[in-house]
């Protein structure tokens, strides 16, 4: 009786966030980066960090919200995420100069300066991410050399916020120009604004690359949507 008994006290207790039907990779993270910004339209954004232990539980902030820097032009839907989109809301798409709105997967450090953890991506002369969407290479980072002069990339050695970042795990569609090489990176002082990428100062950049080091999501979101997720983000202060 007691073995029924639990087994429908577990019918009946509240799902996991993870079973609420939340966008993967959300609904299994453990980490979150939350980026909002007050509407589509603005370069400038707040950052916060979460944690929960299992998907079952709640968000847990554990750092205070703090200045981001994203797209010089705002943000848009991503194009794996566009089904999200409000009327008239926009899709990101190549040279847009807007950050992606949408859930990903923070991926291994990198940057020009040396390696200073294991997995790193040290970027050196001739690495190169592919921005040109006709070109099998599309959204991949690769040496000049392999993909050759013909095909049209951002020469990231050249790229002084590159000195630290992180990968983010972007899916694209090259048919669609859904955009590519997006990134957590330095900000310097005077910008206004990114090429698409989410930037932080060095040390925040380098703190960021401890916290996902176990694993970690980035969201970017304008705050209008944030009522769409409702049960897979934490609740922010308005």
């Amino acid at each position: 009786m007691r073995v029924v008994l639990l087994a429908f006290v577990a019918l009946i207790a509240p799902l996991p966030a993870l079973a609420q039907n939340c966008p993967q990779p959300l609904g299994e993270a453990r980490r979150l980066v939350l980026v909002t910004a007050d509407n589509f339209n603005v370069s400038e954004a707040s950052a916060q960090l979460f944690e929960r232990a299992t998907p079952a539980e709640p968000w847990r902030a554990v750092s205070l919200a703090e200045p981001a820097l994203i797209g010089k032009t705002g943000m848009a839907w991503s194009y794996f995420f566009r089904a999200f989109a409000g009327k008239s809301e926009p899709i990101k798409v190549e040279g847009d100069k807007r950050v992606p709105a949408g859930f990903y997967r923070i991926g291994k450090s990198f940057g020009t300066l040396p390696p200073n953890r294991a997995g790193y991506l040290h970027v050196t002369d001739g690495l190169t991410c592919v921005d040109d969407a006709s070109s099998p290479a599309y959204n991949t980072i690769a040496a000049r050399a392999k993909i050759g002069r013909q095909v049209h990339g951002e020469n990231m050695w050249r790229v002084p916020e590159y000195k630290r970042g992180l990968l983010v795990d972007y899916p694209t569609h090259a048919k669609a120009r859904a955009g590519s090489c997006i990134f957590i990176h330095v900000r310097l002082p005077g910008k206004t604004g990114t090429g698409g990428c989410v930037a932080f100062p060095q040390a925040r950049v380098e703190a960021l690359q401890d916290f996902a080091e176990p694993g970690a999501v980035l969201a970017v979101l304008p705050r209008q949507a944030l009522g769409r997720f409702k049960g897979c983000l934490p609740e922010l202060a308005n």
